[in-house]
């Protein structure tokens, strides 16, 4: 028999996806979500929506929304650290912030939804002290690697300095496109640390030879 015209139509299958990778998902979707229309398009169910998956589940796995908000911030940052090489750890010039262009490139989302969250702190103030917190992670990792590269070390007015910088470079990017552009400016920004005696095989070499 042909089913009547009248029926209602089944709905999509939802995924079924394991506690940590449904989680992810949905902080991924969270993502996308903002940068595409904002942080008044997030809601649980467009978040369900992009991940294919229930609505229950992002109550499941966050509580609320300001849980979501706050999660995917974190999420957003760690994201970030991890690709832009902005603190690789070895105290050399050169490898400071190589992957930053590569980075906007490869998930502009994520820096869209940072950059959002920025402005709507302005209207919403209660945003704030997770946009504080959350940014103190990108001041310390610039400072620590400042600090390894840098004899004297580096200062709070240095350390937001150079990470103004950088995150101009990306918001930029981001709007304009030119990932060669970013580059260009890196390497410029890199020279003036080494005016400051900062490249790290220097002090390196300087070591070797007390030794």
């Amino acid at each position: 028999m042909t089913e009547s015209a009248d029926a209602p139509r089944s709905r999509p299958a939802r995924k079924r996806l394991h506690y940590g990778e449904g989680r992810e998902a949905l902080l991924h979707a969270a993502v996308r979500v903002v940068a595409r229309g904002g942080l008044r398009r997030l809601t649980y169910r467009a978040v369900a929506e992009e991940a294919g998956v229930t609505h229950g589940l992002v109550v499941h796995h966050f509580g609320s929304r300001d849980a979501l908000i706050e999660e995917t911030l974190a999420h957003t940052i760690r994201t970030s650290l991890s690709t832009s090489a902005l603190e690789p750890g070895t105290g050399r010039v050169a490898d400071f912030s190589a992957g930053l262009s590569q980075m906007v490139t490869a998930d502009p989302d994520i820096q869209a939804f940072q950059y959002e969250l920025l402005l709507e702190s302005r209207r919403r103030p209660e945003l704030l002290p997770q946009i504080r917190a959350l940014y103190d992670e990108y001041f310390d990792a610039t400072r620590r690697e400042l600090t390894r590269m840098l004899p004297a070390g580096a200062d709070t007015a240095l350390t937001r300095l150079v990470f103004a910088a950088l995150d101009g470079l990306v918001l930029h990017q981001l709007v304009l496109g030119e990932p060669e552009a970013t580059d260009a400016a890196l390497d410029e920004l890199r020279s003036l640390l080494r005016l400051l005696d900062a490249d790290g095989d220097t002090v390196g070499d300087r070591s070797a030879e007390d030794g």
